[in-house]
């Protein structure tokens, strides 16, 4: 018995030695193959590390100029702000000048309204003496 109990051992040490020589032969060319996966994913990603990289230093840039030209655009408002108060006051000016000249214009109505006959008796007035003055010069 002891002979059987041997001889199963040395079978099941060979059957599991065909079995880990299977397994390697038929394993290592999986494990090969995703070795050579696993490099070309690094390789992708070292590819993509410095595309990013590119990609931050643009944005950054972009960013930057992003940056001035919201100064320069702050800037000028200010500056913009300036003339169209300045464009304000002109126009306050106008108004007050063209009210002042509504006033004056109603005055002058006014008087001429109230000297209306004044008026039209110193023209009579005067078209007489012009009429005397004429026919004494040519006497």
């Amino acid at each position: 018995m002891d002979i059987l109990l041997a001889l199963a051992a040395i079978i099941a040490a060979v059957a599991f030695a065909a079995l880990v020589i299977f397994l390697v032969v038929s394993v290592a060319p999986v494990l090969k193959e995703t070795k050579r996966t696993l490099s070309h994913v690094a390789d992708t990603l070292e590819g993509f590390d410095k595309q990013v990289n590119g990609i931050i230093v643009e944005s950054q840039a972009l960013l930057n100029k992003t940056n001035k030209l919201a100064d320069e655009i702050q800037e000028k408002t200010t500056k913009l702000n300036t003339v169209v108060d300045g464009v304000k006051n002109v126009g306050a000016t106008f108004t007050d000048l063209t009210e002042s000249v509504r006033t004056v214009s109603k005055a002058v109505h006014q008087v001429a309204e109230e000297n209306k006959e004044t008026t039209a008796q110193a023209i009579k007035w005067s078209t007489v003496v012009l009429e005397l003055f004429k026919n004494n010069k040519n006497k």
